[in-house]
């Protein structure tokens, strides 16, 4: 238990770092072009997500996401009441973890809250589609026995979610509450996160009923995602 909760702690950590961190060098590198900017830290991101989910995956199923451990254990997928608290919350702080390495990389202060507003309707659909396809493709995965393509089903489709949302796909609370530390290209307003997190809560909910619709049950396996 002790190494899967590492692993889900780092893998949070090194998730966050690669998102925030490649998004400030995009703001360095292409200043002004917003297109760009997008481009440089979705590529980063899609890279990193993947190669984390191989690595980390065989140790704790590299969740890294409150969401997939919640759909996981509401499935009764090899993780338990005691479990899902640990993996939450090594999730979330190492998602704070991440944003506060990142900043410092960058020579920035540890800790700058956001001032990205992200506080709308339209935003929010765009999270619960997010959130929701992702967990379509994570345990669509698992049903039909192919978890062995998760890193790069799953990083693909984090990748072109970033460009086909309005919210560009946090799709993770834990991804969504580190973000807030950072005053960045990747940041979100502190007061936007609540909004973000419901959002992403249902969009959980749909994917899992979508699995359900699309799937018949099949033998619990360790889910390996993000």
């Amino acid at each position: 238990m002790r190494r899967r909760l590492l692993a889900e702690f780092v893998g949070s950590t090194l998730l966050v770092t690669v998102v925030v961190g490649s998004g400030i060098m995009a703001q360095s590198l292409s200043p002004g072009d917003a297109g760009l900017q997008l481009l440089q830290n979705s590529t980063a991101t899609v890279l990193g997500l993947a190669v984390l989910i191989l690595i980390l995956g065989p140790v704790s199923g590299a969740h890294f996401n409150p969401v997939v451990s919640l759909a996981a254990w509401w499935q009764g997928r090899q993780i338990s009441s005691r479990e899902l608290g640990g993996y939450l919350t090594a999730q979330v702080l190492g998602g704070v973890v991440g944003s506060v390495l990142a900043n410092l990389m960058f020579g920035r202060p540890a800790i700058t809250w956001s001032t990205h507003d992200r506080a709308a309707p339209y935003l929010w659909l765009g999270e619960v589609v997010a959130t929701a396809g992702l967990v379509l493709v994570i345990f669509s995965l698992v049903r039909s026995g192919r978890t062995a393509v998760a890193p790069a089903a799953v990083a693909a489709y984090i990748g072109a979610a970033y460009w086909f949302t309005s919210s560009t796909s946090f799709a993770n609370p834990a991804v969504t509450i580190g973000r807030a530390f950072t005053d960045s290209f990747a940041g979100i307003a502190p007061a936007s996160v609540p909004g973000f997190v419901v959002a992403q809560l249902i969009g959980g909910v749909v994917g899992l009923l979508l699995v359900r619709g699309l799937f018949a049950r099949s033998t619990p396996e360790r889910v390996r995602a993000s």
